[in-house]
């Protein structure tokens, strides 16, 4: 092995999963509903219909895969907290039982010598607060720092590491500004409320955390390079609209205490919108942290909404434009290179996407430690004849990203771990059971898992701290 496969001595490995994806026993155990089952349960809003109800059945077979993680080695498990498992309701006393289940979780991974990262909130909203406005409304963000005083408070003392809130863009924009997540709006005001709200939101588990551990706190966002389909004017501008939405919207208050000027420009219409930004929220948003958690698939190539037919005869893959919500807002659209590798789910292969983004970040926004929350390809995996199963591309896909992570920590970003999503097959939210992502093959109606190829690569990964 060459020098330049290796990491940084004390680099932190890793694999990642989400409540809702994983658990079941939707309504075991004391959990109360949340957005995504009363989403996934409406006709029309998931693929087949599919739903977190069952998935793979973790909450019944913890053991077992707390066995699969620690089988990679000493490494780090990112796991998410069910905000319905602990308060039904949403606020309230602690559900006990939930928090036993989450207890149990943190000592077994401590037992098997595995690092346990926990996220407060990857999505699953208690519909009881959705009901009196969700992440539309600042009472929310209240809420939550109750909700973390109560597991910082049963789990505190064993996790390593705390993520306030999984990929809040996801939240606020799929799911208030085009509808395509739980709860199901294409309300551009709504979006953008949620926005500061799940902001605020961080804000507010930051300093619950800070009073009650003394371990890092940080946030897990979803960023990726937007480039613009040509060089014509109308595309640069498309591609600047697209980074300062996905982008720029949670970096600038997160990490120089303001929304970006063209942004508060262009939302400026929409009301309550930036009237619910009052004095002193933005300087508790931007009160420093520990580290920040990098989620990353693919880059985005963008074109103006008026120019498709010119990207379409570039050779771009165009899909109709979308005229509502959010992106119609905006006035932009994600083409695809027809040529480019791209996974099973015909998400494209940017690896060089990633080092561009850890280095743009270390140096327009922070210097504080970065990590990859997640980083991973949905294929069409199957189990063989002999019960095995092979994901070359997998393999393929992960190793590029290493590398481009690698080239990224020696142009000098302070990368201090990865985190391979995921574990295992889930419930891939909109998506259904139609994307697997895992390095664990699950055969749903049996919950049995199979260890893919890539389970075993990824092993000798994190025993070379490194490419072998």
């Amino acid at each position: 092995m060459t020098s330049s496969a290796r990491f940084p001595e004390g680099f932190v490995w890793g694999t990642a999963t989400a409540a809702y994806q994983v658990e079941g026993a939707a309504s075991a155990g004391g959990r109360g509903p949340s957005i995504w089952d009363t989403f996934s349960h409406t006709p029309g809003r998931t693929l087949n219909g599919d739903n977190g109800d069952i998935t793979c059945a973790h909450y019944d077979h913890l053991e077992e895969d707390l066995d699969l993680v620690a089988g990679l080695g000493r490494c780090a498990y990112r796991f998410s907290v069910a905000w319905p498992r602990v308060q039904p309701d949403g606020k309230g006393p602690a559900n006990q039982e939930g928090l036993d289940f989450y207890r149990r979780l943190v000592d077994g991974l401590r037992q098997r010598g595995v690092l346990p990262v926990a996220t407060l909130y990857h999505w699953d909203l208690p519909q009881a607060l959705e009901d009196v406005g969700g992440w539309t409304a600042r009472d929310t963000a209240e809420r939550f720092g109750e909700y973390t005083q109560a597991v910082v408070g049963a789990l505190g003392d064993a996790v390593a590491m705390w993520v306030t809130l999984n990929e809040p863009w996801c939240v606020a924009w799929l799911g208030y500004g085009t509808g395509e997540h739980a709860p199901g709006y294409a309300d551009v005001s709504k979006g953008l409320l949620a926005t500061h709200h799940t902001l605020l939101a961080h804000a507010r588990a930051a300093e619950v955390l800070r009073q009650a551990t003394e371990a890092p706190v940080g946030i897990a966002l979803n960023i990726a390079p937007m480039v613009p389909a040509s060089d014509h004017e109308l595309d640069v501008a498309a591609a600047k609209r697209a980074d300062g939405f996905q982008n720029r919207l949670f970096l600038g208050p997160l990490f120089k205490g303001s929304y970006p000027q063209d942004m508060v420009e262009h939302y400026a219409r929409y009301k309550p919108g930036w009237d619910a930004v009052l004095p002193g929220d933005l300087d508790q948003v931007s009160r420093p942290l520990d580290f920040l958690g990098l989620n990353y698939y693919s880059s985005n190539v963008i074109a103006d909404t008026s120019r498709l037919d010119a990207a379409r005869k570039a050779g771009y893959e165009v899909a109709p434009p979308v005229t509502t919500g959010a992106n119609g807002d905006l006035g932009i659209a994600r083409v695809g290179r027809v040529y480019a590798p791209h996974t099973g789910a015909r998400w494209e292969v940017d690896p060089e996407g990633l080092t561009r983004l850890l280095v743009r970040v270390r140096d327009e926004y922070t210097s504080v430690p970065l990590y990859i929350t997640e980083n991973g390809c949905a294929e069409n995996d199957y189990a063989g004849p002999d019960g095995a199963v092979h994901d070359p591309r997998r393999i393929w896909y992960l190793e590029r990203h290493l590398v481009a992570a690698r080239a990224a920590i020696e142009q000098g970003a302070d990368l201090r771990g990865y985190f391979v999503w995921s574990l295992m097959d889930n419930f891939e939210w909109a998506h259904g059971f139609s994307m697997r992502f895992g390095l664990v093959y699950v055969d749903y109606p049996t919950a049995k898992r199979t260890p893919k190829d890539s389970y075993r690569w990824y092993r000798d990964v994190i025993a070379a701290n490194g490419l072998p």
